[in-house]
């Protein structure tokens, strides 16, 4: 069976500071925690679970939804600590500081926007995966053609890619689901879904609150497009349309602890 890894990247909204707006951590909270609940309410009303990656910047300032995440059968990872400036200590400091929030084991790492971060501290912090790349075929920093399209190992921990298709590397992350047409979109991910066995996207809450409301954000149209109620039909269309090909939807754990037998082992695979 094919497996779907949703994932979503559980932050304070800092979109803003990027064009100088000055906002607070509570406005930069009241959206996140906003935009959470509404991936919450598409995944119950689907009964799919998925993966969170949190700082713990907003696991401590948003406890109710980090319970209704855990209580809703989601898994917790790690999403360093403040979003906005991520620092190499922040490796062991969030995984440490979710499980003491939480009560739960910690067992993957999401490095904010995707940069680089070093695997000798995600192996040395007991990680058994790291969600960090997007090998995708775009100029700056999701460059990275010379690195493995699917998922592979370094050392004991398990790299799992954000997917792209498989000839041209075309992203299906987040932003690509904003302006592709959303059948486009979801054909293209049914596609990786059958080549690689499994597809593996990732959003973020904000993206679920009406930003195109609010241009005291400066929010560019980029980011704004589709965002708010049109992103909330789109997962939940993404999660019928991958359901209707047979995907399971899977934790990252669950999809890791299946998956390194396989890599270390390929001859019992």
């Amino acid at each position: 069976m094919s497996t779907a890894l949703l994932s979503f990247d559980t932050e304070e909204f800092d979109v803003p500071r990027e064009s100088g707006v000055d906002i607070s951590l509570a406005d930069s909270m009241a959206i996140s925690k906003y935009g959470t609940s509404r991936i919450l309410d598409v995944l119950k009303e689907n009964k799919v679970r998925a993966t969170f990656f949190c700082t713990t910047t907003f696991a401590s300032n948003a406890p109710e939804i980090m319970r209704r995440i855990i209580d809703e059968g989601h898994e917790v990872a790690a999403h360093g600590c403040a979003h906005w400036q991520p620092q190499a200590s922040d490796v062991k400091n969030s995984k440490e500081g979710l499980e003491r929030m939480t009560g739960v084991t910690v067992k993957g790492y999401r490095q904010p926007r995707m940069f680089p971060v070093s695997d000798e501290d995600i192996e040395r912090c007991g990680y058994r995966y790291n969600s960090s790349l997007n090998p995708a075929f775009i100029p700056g920093r999701y460059m990275h053609l010379s690195e493995p399209r699917t998922c592979f190992m370094k050392g004991d921990v398990l790299q799992i890619p954000a997917s792209v298709t498989p000839r041209l590397r075309f992203p299906l992350f987040w932003l690509a689901y904003h302006h592709l047409p959303g059948a486009l979109y979801r054909r293209l991910a049914k596609m990786v879904l059958r080549h690689d066995g499994y597809f593996v996207t990732y959003f973020h809450p904000w993206e679920f609150y009406p930003l195109g409301e609010h241009p005291e954000l400066k929010i560019s149209w980029l980011v704004r497009k589709n965002a708010g109620d049109e992103m909330a039909r789109r997962l939940d269309l993404l999660i019928k349309s991958l359901k209707e090909d047979g995907a399971d939807f899977r934790t990252f754990s669950e999809f890791t602890e299946e998956k390194i037998p396989a890599l270390q082992n390929p001859k019992k695979a």
